[in-house]
């Protein structure tokens, strides 16, 4: 059934109906001015901006003075994004004080006329176009960063009926949604519980055991990344294992940057290796590992990764995702870490098991990581099915029915 006149609405293009304004730089030149810089990293996958980190940054004043954000506004990132996750999400930025501006991979787009369109209505229909890849046809992609295409993007058609129909959409949309979120923190809150399951037997294997204790220098060797420029980066070449190759524990190939740098030997990838990401602009990233366990051709990795390379490798990849790991190069295992360093992974100490248990233990650990992987995924699949509801309701919602 229809909730209302379709017909009656309204389409225009979203650069008529909004101002666009392009991100902050840093600057040089004084006065300066201390404000809270909204970047890539404040945006959610469902679009809601993330204010627990939210960067401190000295900027120049008379740039600022020009990319304040205000109460309303909508940040989108247009330069960014990675295979799983393309750039266009935005923002609602919902603050009424202090003093606040956005990166330069980011652009802020303005309501021109309130009384015309409400910016919580505006911010559903371009997660609608996000989510259902719209935006994704708009984005280029070179040396490794997406690029959202801004005159596509302007193009954007934004269907709208009058205020109070846009109102009441918006919060009929807010009660749907609300149920869906609870649903979703439901599961989210199980699949954790799940992962903390397999998390503490991780934790007991390495704390409790009266095993020989030894010094991570002693029984492996590790390698910072290859540093290179744009200029380096060839559409030939050798491949630069970065951050975003790691997903879900597992080495993803879908995303690959090649470079005609020359690469010495010991940054070659070898089967068996554990590749690490030891800095990266989220700090939940640092820390992830995956086993490089399938080589097609040469491969070396980047400047925010490590390699860590040992005989005890199949052992050490379980070590370095437990809870023990993270509190030795952090000071507390809930402690979140702003890299990883050689120097830190010097003084990490580990209990090595005898080699006639080592192999057994590596199984049993492989066998319910397993187990626990598989009741994951169901979680992750009702996510899934979730977010596609959520996507359901938008589409109709947008179509002129429910």
């Amino acid at each position: 059934m229809k909730i209302f006149h379709f017909k009656m609405w309204q389409t225009k293009k979203l650069a008529d109906i909004c101002d666009f304004y392009n991100g902050l730089w840093k600057g040089k030149t004084p006065p300066f001015i201390n404000v809270g810089v909204i970047r890539n990293t404040n945006f959610t996958k469902d679009c809601n901006l993330d204010d627990s980190e939210i960067a401190q940054l000295d900027v120049e004043k008379k740039l600022f003075e020009k990319r304040k954000l205000q109460f309303g506004d909508l940040v989108v990132e247009k330069s960014g994004g990675g295979p799983k996750q393309p750039v266009g999400r935005m923002v609602i930025f919902n603050k009424k004080s202090g003093d606040y501006s956005f990166s330069n991979f980011t652009s802020t787009i303005r309501i021109k006329n309130p009384k015309e369109i409400d910016f919580n209505y505006l911010h559903k229909i371009l997660y609608l176009k996000y989510i259902s890849g719209e935006t994704q046809k708009m984005q280029s992609h070179s040396t490794g960063i997406r690029n959202l295409n801004i005159n596509l993007f302007k193009n954007i058609d934004i269907n709208f009926p009058d205020m109070s129909e846009q109102k009441r959409i918006v919060k009929k949309l807010d009660k749907i949604f609300e149920n869906i979120e609870k649903a979703k923190e439901n599961t989210e809150k199980s699949l954790h519980n799940c992962k903390e399951i397999f998390e503490n037997y991780l934790n007991n294997i390495f704390c409790e055991n009266n095993w020989e204790v030894v010094k991570l220098s002693n029984i492996a060797d590790y390698f910072n990344g290859l540093t290179y420029s744009p200029k380096n980066v060839s559409s030939e070449g050798t491949i630069v294992l970065r951050s975003s190759n790691i997903q879900n524990d597992s080495l993803d190939m879908s995303d690959l940057v090649r470079v005609k740098s020359k690469v010495k030997d010991k940054l070659i990838v070898q089967h068996g290796d554990i590749l690490m990401c030891s800095r990266n602009g989220s700090k939940r990233l640092i820390g992830k590992t995956a086993k490089i366990d399938r080589l097609t051709e040469k491969m070396t990795f980047g400047t925010f990764m490590m390699i860590i390379r040992s005989k005890y490798n199949p052992y050490l990849l379980w070590f370095l995702r437990s809870k023990e790991f993270r509190k030795q190069v952090s000071g507390g295992e809930n402690t979140m870490i702003n890299q990883i360093t050689r120097y830190m992974l010097d003084s990490v100490r580990l209990p090595l098991p005898k080699n006639n248990e080592l192999n057994k233990l590596v199984s049993n650990i492989e066998i319910l990581f397993e187990q626990t992987k598989k009741i994951g995924e169901n979680y992750e699949k009702k996510l899934l099915l979730l977010d596609e509801l959520k996507k359901s309701v938008l589409q109709k919602t947008f179509a002129g029915e429910l």
